[in-house]
């Protein structure tokens, strides 16, 4: 079907490439008989605004335009590609970014120099509020008021994005996405069985979920979880939709019923929470990079491609011709973990 797209702000470099990862795959295909592995280059987006949250972030824009909107406020954790990807954004396009952030490593900004996102954050220009976790949990809703308020006080109209762009308005990015996927397989001569990415504010799921059915195709989408649990991201998934389809009745076509039975989450590799990996994932970034001169990051996409790899041994995706990994982003969260990488190393 022909899907009708609102208006989006030209920000990343698309399309982005497909490739395939035969040194990886060749190492799983025997005795696995694992599927070949195809990435979905969405870390070249851009170079600093890079990954998935800017495909977000161009329709996110243009609706704070079409608002008149003069200022982004955003939230997530300290080290966020979301709220990184916000304050680049924000500045390219004239526009003022605010980052609710709940606190991390850095709960003393004047006693520890920012490293990571936190630094490019600054760099862009954003006011940076940082919390204590218990304060952000508690109050992030009246955060955002009372700012929004702040900045209506004085002559300024913000627009409130939820934690990670992940909305019916953001989900855009990744119905868009999915397209671009699917066109991107056919062109090399297959069509995907499964597409897999991290899934952390739910909304890459969600529009990849969305995208694969409002084009009729087959393909599975599978979310491995780096925070929540399963049942957590099967309602977020079902949420997002919803709200999508209230907000653009018209857009996927008279009478749209989402087949909930497509959305599928993985939470077996979510390890000790939220930006906490195991030494076992630090070890399979490691060997992606050694590999293919990939790098993955250990809060989002290193978790992901991690639990895939450790899927496929298993044999859940035994006799699969093709399958997608979308390389979300992320690399600016490696090096506030360099510790973890220590063993990689440590032979060199």
């Amino acid at each position: 079907m022909k899907i009708k797209y609102p208006a989006r702000e030209t920000l990343a470099n698309l399309p982005t490439p497909l490739q395939p990862l035969d040194r990886i795959s060749e190492t799983f295909s025997y005795p696995f008989e694992g599927p070949r592995i195809w990435v979905k280059r969405d870390d070249l987006t851009e170079s600093a605004m890079s990954g998935n949250k800017l495909r977000k972030l161009e329709f996110i824009i243009a609706e704070a335009k079409a608002q008149g909107c003069d200022t982004l406020i955003t939230c997530g954790g300290e080290q966020s590609n979301h709220c990184r990807a916000t304050a680049l954004a924000a500045a390219k396009a004239g526009l003022r970014a605010h980052v609710l952030l709940r606190a991390g490593r850095s709960t003393d900004l004047e006693a520890s120099a920012p490293d990571g996102n936190l630094l490019v954050d600054f760099l862009a220009g954003a006011r940076v509020s940082l919390y204590p976790l218990k304060e952000y949990l508690a109050r992030l809703p009246d955060l955002f008021e009372e700012w929004s308020a702040h900045y209506l006080q004085r002559g300024r109209r913000a627009l409130c994005i939820p934690t990670g762009g992940s909305d019916g308005l953001g989900i855009w990015g990744y119905i868009a996405g999915a397209e671009e996927i699917i066109s991107d397989c056919r062109a090399s001569g297959f069509e995907p069985e499964h597409l897999i990415c991290a899934t952390g504010s739910g909304g890459t799921q969600s529009g990849l979920t969305l995208g694969c059915q409002l084009l009729g195709v087959a393909t599975q989408v599978t979310g491995y979880a780096v925070c929540d649990d399963e049942a957590y991201f099967l309602r977020k998934v079902v949420q997002d939709i919803a709200d999508w389809k209230v907000r653009y009745p018209g857009a996927g076509g008279a009478g749209f019923v989402l087949d909930e039975d497509r959305i599928h989450v993985i939470d077996d590799y979510i390890g000790p929470g939220y930006a906490l990996a195991t030494e076992s994932v630090y070890q399979s970034i490691a060997l992606l990079a050694q590999q293919e001169g990939l790098l993955l990051d250990p809060v989002y996409t290193g978790k992901a491609f991690h639990g895939l790899l450790a899927e496929i041994k298993r044999g859940r995706y035994r006799g699969s011709k093709n399958l997608v990994f979308v390389h979300t982003g992320g690399q600016f969260g490696i090096f506030p973990q360099r510790d973890g990488f220590k063993s990689s190393w440590a032979e060199n």
